[in-house]
């Protein structure tokens, strides 16, 4: 049913929390916000930097801005790499590949970020094609990464495309591009987030996808 399948990367492929959490801890530093449980940084996993730094502090668009320049200041040289690939993940990637399926990627993540990070943990390899923001800020939203993915690998017939992440922003992205979305639990979103967003399947496990992709 499903050829062409889209992954999220923050929150689905890999557990990238403590990276994404300690370089936002670092840049509200910068401004005097101290983080003592950085579990409530979780929220920063998955939508746009600009848009969680104006939503959850205030800040204004010149601060946010400002404030994700910080965060690529601790980003770029550890918290990239304060990440693992959840278990199983690289099985189903193999899977996919071996059946004649397409996997790409769309995150709201710089693509220059994503293509390094799945280049360091050697699962690059399995995907026909990496998509992401821009450094400059623009083509962040989710609807945005997905129009790219659909527009530079030709994909006309939507009825194949299967987006999977564990945020309400990757339904609500598919949703507005006329995909089907799965949902994962293992990430960082919950049930009643995906199900509110009308995810059209919600897996709980990396086991729960594969009958989805596969089905008949």
């Amino acid at each position: 049913m499903y050829e062409i399948i889209l992954f999220d990367l923050d929150g689905t492929l890999t557990d990238s929390g403590p990276g994404i959490t300690n370089s936002v801890a670092y840049a509200l530093k910068k401004y005097g916000i101290e983080t003592a449980d950085q579990s409530v940084l979780f929220k920063f996993i998955g939508p746009p930097l600009k848009e969680s730094f104006e939503k959850y502090y205030g800040f204004s668009e010149e601060e946010a801005v400002k404030a994700i320049g910080y965060y690529r200041e601790y980003y770029s040289d550890k918290g990239i790499f304060e990440n693992a690939v959840y278990e199983g993940i690289e099985d189903l990637l193999k899977e996919i590949q071996e059946s004649k399926k397409t996997a790409v990627v769309a995150t709201s993540k710089p693509e220059a970020y994503a293509k390094k990070i799945l280049e360091h943990f050697g699962i690059a390899k399995y995907f026909a094609y990496i998509a992401g923001a821009n450094m400059d800020g623009t083509r962040t939203k989710k609807e945005e990464v997905i129009a790219h993915v659909l527009e530079r690998c030709g994909l006309s017939d939507r009825s194949r495309v299967l987006m999977v992440g564990d945020r309400e922003h990757d339904v609500l992205g598919a949703k507005k591009m006329g995909i089907d979305s799965l949902g994962v639990l293992f990430g960082y979103g919950d049930y009643e987030e995906l199900k509110h967003a009308k995810a059209t399947y919600i897996a709980e496990t990396v086991k729960d996808i594969y009958p989805i992709i596969f089905q008949p």
